[in-house]
């Protein structure tokens, strides 16, 4: 008999005792040094391994081996775990042409086994590979050889899974994905023509770079990236969508608030839609979600601690957190 989103649901409810606490949070501030947040993090159980980086990697394992447990099923992940495929194909692609050995910077999960992808690009036979992600990745393999360009090269390939994202969120039944897609694609094209609009990038740049996601017009925004820096804040700072102006009134504070309101309204839509879903995926995607927040914040407490960082300027830095 398969297992039933009731079973899972029930599941995912008593994990989520085990996530962190802020009386936790404020634990691992209070941290000296990062072997004493090691320490603190193994006495907990949340991972295995010799270092705070190696409970990570333990500890996202441990989940998805949790998750394919309980999942009656596993392709409502298909979107994260495609992640690990574009940062792998990425990898692969520009060791080849520096000549480095990858194997140890593969991601897992990956819904394209690492080899394939590298027999793939050693071979010149991109058409081996999805439909998705194909195109793409003999493109960028091109562009690479021929121009040694590895923004736009990485640009071409992160398109694509936008692009592929869009339809999904234009097919998905769970609407909490379809709009944590849009979302995610929306943030995405505005990251990057930020970057670019600093940068001076080229028409050619942007247009094949930005995706489509509704409440981005597209042309015009490309236009008022390429107009300048400036120019394009004083556009995004009027725009509505997707709380845009807030995320550039954040921005204008740092960029790193930017990032954080983005990370944070990504939260608010999961907690919102997941937290107390009583039916369907929902609650172990929230649950899924909640994980990965919680790797970053260690990465964030830990990076502070590493720089001497005083607590409360790494806790202007921490997300929120799904509970």
């Amino acid at each position: 008999m398969g297992l039933s989103y009731e079973f899972s649901i029930g599941s995912v409810r008593a994990k989520e005792c085990s996530l962190f606490s802020g009386a936790d949070i404020e634990q691992m501030l209070s941290m000296k040094s990062s072997g004493e947040l090691f320490r603190y993090l193994s006495d907990k159980g949340y991972g295995e391994g010799d270092n705070v980086d190696e409970l990570i990697e333990s500890n996202s394992q441990k989940m998805w081996s949790y998750l394919k447990s309980v999942a009656p099923d596993m392709s409502v992940f298909d979107p994260f775990i495609r992640q690990n495929d574009i940062h792998n194909i990425k990898t692969i692609i520009k060791g080849l042409m520096s000549g480095r050995d990858t194997d140890e910077l593969m991601a897992q999960p990956a819904s394209v086994p690492p080899e394939k992808l590298r027999d793939a690009a050693e071979n010149h036979r991109f058409d081996k590979l999805p439909g998705w992600i194909a195109d793409a990745a003999e493109k960028s393999y091109t562009l690479l050889a021929q121009t040694k360009d590895a923004r736009l090269s990485d640009a071409l390939i992160d398109r694509a899974y936008l692009d592929w994202l869009g339809s999904a969120a234009e097919a998905e039944k769970n609407m909490f994905l379809a709009e944590y897609f849009r979302n995610y694609i929306f943030y995405a094209d505005i990251k990057l023509m930020i970057r670019a609009a600093r940068t001076s990038a080229s028409r050619d740049y942007l247009e094949r770079a930005v995706s489509e996601v509704d409440g981005l017009d597209k042309p015009e925004a490309v236009k008022r990236a390429l107009s300048g820096f400036d120019q394009f804040m004083k556009y995004l700072a009027k725009l509505d969508a997707y709380d845009c102006r807030q995320a550039i009134a954040a921005y204008n504070v740092s960029p790193s608030e930017f990032e954080r309101f983005v990370d944070n309204r990504l939260m608010a839509l999961t907690r919102r839609c997941c937290r107390y879903a009583s039916e369907g995926a929902s609650p172990m995607l929230g649950y899924y979600l909640a994980c990965e927040n919680e790797r970053k914040l260690i990465h964030i407490i830990d990076g502070g601690i590493r720089t001497d960082t005083p607590p409360d300027r790494i806790r202007e830095r921490l997300r929120d957190t799904y509970g």
